[in-house]
């Protein structure tokens, strides 16, 4: 039996369906959290309203003996059910001991201890993302373990990083290559096997020697690599940005991709993403006019809140948040003679709009490009759905730092980002790109090196 946490339904509202052939257990106490908190236009509001509505429909017509027997969980019209759904009612103790009750996790561990004395054949397991309360529950005998149904990775350090680094040459590592010219661009034919059995579409090949490749087909025994040039793409000038380093020139050569409608950018601070892609999204709006308008949101804590009743419009409400993007700005044109002209000249011009997450719920953006900063702190759920809300022409580009999680619940390996990343490396139109660190300031070196 797997007893779910109120942090779990709102991480993930359709959690209910991922235990397979296991009970599912709903406490009454997560039933009354989930109703203090679905009210109001937060994220986790809208989260626990479909967690809601997710146990409504499971629960159906059933009579509370049948709910506290088990419902049957159906997950298709014509799929057998697998395991049942509960709501646990009672709220007698253990014989044994008990916690106050004062705080909800309390009541929920004293439920479950005597549970578990009364059912002594079944195994007990709270499922929980508060790490506290699953050592508080182990310290009184309860079995709990963390959520890690959208999990897809065990290390970090297995999440794809978008290119491979061979070495000296990476034709030392090849046997037979049939080179072929397709409309000026010269396309390298392998055999899949080895190194390159790992590598995945929209992918880079990158070696000691100055060879760049890209991964553009590939099937189950053959690869498709474009051969590109270091010279042209480190002399890639985009809105007066050049980039510092090739890993900073791999992300350039995506973002400008008309091909490619999901880039996610990771990193650490200071290694480029948000400079990179405004800049990218600028001459792709301005100069090129591939889109029409640039959408930029953060994910950060409080911003999912109402942005208040306050005088101002909702982009003077959310530029505070927004900071870096007009510290980026800025960056841009540091050199021009009048930097603060020139900035207010590009976003009278440029069709940049900052929004709040709250609102981009329900919308759906054409031919724009959506800039996600701070991606990392979004669950799997909340960035599914707004990478949904791309439209037709449309172009989402998110960037993160994994070493950076400030959101409660959220670890590097189930963050958004990742989850997006793991998702979406055979994705033909998706692509991702790890930067390295590039030279800061002697003090940001030295902050980072010893604090």
């Amino acid at each position: 039996m797997y007893v779910l946490d109120t942090n779990v339904l709102i991480h993930d509202p359709n959690a209910l369906l991922n235990f397979e052939e296991h009970d599912v257990i709903i406490p009454m106490t997560v039933l009354e959290e989930l109703d203090n908190l679905k009210s109001g236009k937060q994220a986790v509001a809208a989260d626990c309203r479909q967690a809601i509505r997710n146990i409504d429909k499971l629960l159906g017509d059933a009579t509370p003996k049948e709910i506290e027997k088990g419902v049957p969980i159906v997950r298709a019209e014509k799929a057998d059910p697998l395991g049942r759904l509960l709501i646990l009612m009672s709220t007698q103790h253990s014989e044994t001991h008990s916690l106050p009750e004062h705080l909800n996790d309390n009541k929920i561990i004293n439920t479950l201890a005597a549970l578990q004395e009364k059912h002594e054949g079944y195994e007990i397991i709270l499922v929980s993302k508060d790490i506290n309360m699953r050592l508080k529950a182990r310290g009184f005998g309860v079995e709990a373990q963390d959520y890690h149904n959208d999990q897809l990775l065990d290390d970090i350090d297995l999440l794809p990083k978008g290119y491979h680094e061979f070495p000296n040459s990476f034709w030392d590592t090849i046997e037979k290559v049939e080179t072929v010219q397709r409309e000026g661009v010269t396309e390298h034919i392998l055999r899949r096997e080895g190194a390159l059995a790992q590598l995945h579409i929209n992918e880079f090949v990158i070696d000691e020697q100055g060879f760049v490749g890209r991964v553009t087909d590939l099937s189950s025994d053959q690869i498709v690599i474009r051969d590109l040039h270091q010279h042209d793409l480190m002399d890639e000038e985009v809105w007066g940005l050049v980039p510092r380093d090739i890993y900073q020139a791999l992300a350039l050569n995506l973002l400008l991709d008309p091909e490619v409608h999901l880039v996610n950018l990771t990193g650490s601070a200071g290694s480029g993403k948000t400079i990179l892609a405004l800049a990218a999204c600028i001459e792709m709006t301005v100069a090129s006019k591939l889109y029409k308008r640039i959408i930029a949101t953060r994910s950060t804590q409080g911003l999912d809140e109402d942005i208040g009743f306050l005088p101002g419009t909702e982009a003077e409400k959310m530029e505070p948040w927004l900071g870096a993007i007009v510290d980026n700005l800025e960056a841009l044109h540091e050199d021009d003679e009048n930097m603060t002209a020139s900035v207010d000249y590009i976003l009278s011009k440029v069709p940049l709009h900052f929004k709040s997450m709250n609102y981009i719920r329900g919308r759906s953006f054409q031919h724009s490009l959506i800039i996600i900063d701070e991606s990392q702190n979004l669950t799997p759920h909340q960035i599914k759905t707004i990478i949904t809300r791309a439209g037709n022409g449309s172009k989402v580009i998110c960037l993160g730092n994994l070493a950076q999680i400030d959101t409660p619940y959220l670890s590097s390996l189930s963050s958004g980002l990742t989850y997006m990343t793991e998702r979406f490396k055979n994705f033909r139109h998706g692509g991702h790109i790890h930067l390295q660190g590039v030279p800061r300031s002697a003090l940001a070196e030295y902050a980072e090196a010893n604090l």
